[in-house]
């Protein structure tokens, strides 16, 4: 018998409503839910999670499935669970269909990378627990509110957000992305137009770009770009990001997540951008 179920943002604006669940057994794989699911006081129901969910720290003392996009049936079945919440993103496809075949139900909740999309998640999230998420997207919104007020009139800053580095290779964020909603909340304009998703950029469409700034998430290892390499770097170290050392690190949960936290990412961001 298969019991899957998905939920997209499109029918959670609706008013689309999921049956009153008795789950008390939630395995959630996606950093934002796990934050919308802390948000909303349900973690007692939470017996797994998958790598990305660092926040809370209390998500460490759950078992880890594994990470969001290289998940196996047999680790989300693991424990029992009477209901799988996904973020769209979990995958591979081939473990979430095994899944969605079992009598286990999956709720799948898509993203939309807005303001919008942030309190859609909440509601799709509300909705699969049973829960009345109505405070919760009350308080975010109100703080989307205070955020959309300091953006204020000011000119935005034109800013390039670069996902990886490795080998000097520049990967970064077209439109359409987690990245590009992000920079527009913080009212900064993304400096890489013209396709969507993530894409190697050549020099000439680093230089040609001209960013003003540079975000990047905080990391380590072979995917890192310290100062000092952007400065080195035979287009990076042309622009004016690079010049005046305007070059902005976060953390990639906070600032990619779009969860409840994403109105405070984006201010944190926009007074950084604006330093």
């Amino acid at each position: 018998m298969r019991a899957s179920l998905s939920v997209t943002l499109a029918l959670a604006a609706g008013g689309f409503a999921l049956p009153a669940p008795a789950q008390e057994r939630i395995v959630v794989a996606g950093s934002a839910l796990c934050e919308i699911v802390a948000a909303l006081d349900a973690t007692d129901r939470m017996v797994g999670r998958d790598t990305t969910c660092t926040y809370p720290e209390s998500m460490a003392d759950l078992p880890d499935m594994g990470y969001l996009r290289a998940l196996s049936a047999e680790g989300l079945l693991s424990l029992n669970p009477d209901l799988i919440l996904a973020d769209v993103d979990a995958g591979p496809p081939e473990t979430m269909e095994l899944v969605a075949a079992t009598d286990v139900p999956v709720v799948r909740v898509e993203a939309d990378f807005t303001e919008a999309g942030v309190l859609a998640r909440i509601d799709a999230v509300a909705q699969a627990l049973g829960v009345d998420g109505g405070p919760l997207a009350a308080q975010v919104g109100a703080e989307f509110e205070a955020l959309a007020e300091a953006r204020g009139g000011s000119e935005p800053v034109r800013a390039m957000f670069i996902l990886s580095a490795a080998g000097g290779r520049v990967l970064a964020s077209g439109e359409g992305t987690a990245a590009s909603g992000m920079l527009a909340l913080a009212g900064a304009e993304n400096a890489i137009t013209g396709f969507e998703g993530y894409r190697q950029l050549t020099d000439e469409a680093i230089t040609a770009a001209a960013p003003d700034a540079i975000v990047m998430m905080d990391r380590a290892g072979d995917h890192a770009l310290d100062d000092a390499a952007i400065i080195a770097h035979p287009a990076l170290g042309l622009t004016p990001a690079a010049q005046d050392g305007r070059i902005v690190r976060m953390d990639g949960v906070y600032l990619l997540g779009f969860g409840p936290r994403t109105p405070a990412a984006a201010r944190d961001l926009m007074t950084a951008l604006q330093e």
